[in-house]
């Protein structure tokens, strides 16, 4: 009798633990301890991010063994992706993105990170389109591979009016309009493929479907737009020089400046963003500070690793790492800010014209 008296507390723990465990275990699918990372399969590496097409992407990168500061930039694309989708299915999960349209952006998102960075699977043979001649030759001043580029860049760097420091900024701005032509081409190739394909966007139908088509040829004429306004203010800076009066230096943040002036903001609107642009802006030259140590830190690994000294290479290699995960980080951190501000600025002019 004694005996049963004391099972019954016993089996109630018993089944109270289990019921711990069982809600623990389901609760535990969405919490944080779950979405950390953790050792892979084999336990000599750790998986760096929670989906698994992203993990497969990386994984494929550390293969290709990809210069430092490139692999540093897919981390921090891959982390704003990740990011995104974490979003979307959270949102789909509440009944929202009923047609697709934010799946279609980020299925076009991803394929567009697999194209940047060459993994894929096709040859990087996309013609720059709108300034492609056929019988432009690789010249040792041909440093943006287009001509209209190569051409400005040549005529600014000899005209004599910039100073070092100078030089170094407009060819900052240079690289940053070649890589956004770069983009645009990897994006109409992407949207090309993916008209192709039936069944892109399931289950979108009829109309439903034509809108997402039209969104994207509308998202590419306003890349084209943007790419002509870069030029134009290229074309400008080459001609007539930095002026001293300038807001920023940076050719993002300068961009996101056009972008807000050309949006209807209210002055004290303007004012807020100035000084908002003004953190982005020591946010992105400490990024950039930060990449030229990480290509530094590498060359002096691979010196050292030459050498054959092991004490040293253990250091310079704990060094670098270190410089690999705080770029990879800054980059995220630059990136998202970036992506915040400018969905802020097109936010904000999207309600004063509706207004």
């Amino acid at each position: 009798c004694v005996c049963r008296r004391q099972s019954i507390p016993s089996l109630f723990g018993c089944l109270f633990a289990v019921l711990c465990l069982a809600v623990g275990a389901i609760a535990g699918k969405y919490s944080r301890e779950m979405n950390d990372q953790k050792p892979s399969v084999d336990g000599k590496s750790t998986v760096e991010f929670r989906i698994a097409k992203l993990n497969q992407v990386w994984e494929k990168a550390t293969r290709m063994q990809l210069p430092p500061v490139r692999q540093a930039e897919l981390h921090s694309d891959l982390k704003i992706q990740e990011k995104d989708e974490l979003q979307w299915k959270k949102s789909k999960a509440e009944g929202m993105d009923e047609n697709g349209e934010r799946e279609a952006k980020l299925r076009r998102g991803f394929n567009v990170i697999l194209a940047k960075y060459g993994m894929d699977g096709k040859k990087d043979t996309r013609p720059l389109e709108s300034n492609n001649l056929k019988d432009h030759d690789i010249r040792e001043g041909d440093m943006f591979d287009d001509p209209r580029l190569d051409k400005l860049w040549n005529k600014a760097k000899s005209s004599g009016k910039f100073s070092e420091e100078e030089m170094q900024s407009l060819k900052r701005e240079f690289q940053h309009h070649k890589d956004k032509i770069s983009e645009y081409n990897i994006v109409m190739d992407t949207v090309s493929r993916t008209e192709g394909e039936r069944n892109v966007i399931s289950p979108l139908e009829g109309e439903v479907k034509q809108h997402v088509l039209h969104q994207k040829h509308t998202d590419l004429k306003d890349k084209m737009r943007d790419l002509n306004q870069g030029f134009e203010r290229l074309r400008k800076l080459s001609h007539e020089g930095f002026s001293e009066d300038s807001e920023f230096k940076e050719p993002r943040v300068i961009e996101l400046w056009e972008m807000a002036q050309r949006a209807n903001l209210t002055g004290d609107e303007l004012d807020s963003l100035k000084e908002e642009l003004k953190h982005f802006e020591t946010k992105v030259e400490k990024h950039s500070h930060y990449q030229e140590q990480l290509e530094l830190s590498h060359q002096k690994l691979r010196h050292v690793e030459a050498l054959g000294d092991n004490d040293h290479i253990l250091r310079n290699q704990e060094r670098y790492n270190n410089l690999a995960e705080k770029t990879r980080e800054m980059g995220y951190k630059m990136k998202k800010h970036m992506q915040d501000l400018t969905s802020k600025i097109s936010r904000k002019g999207l309600d004063r014209n509706e207004l």
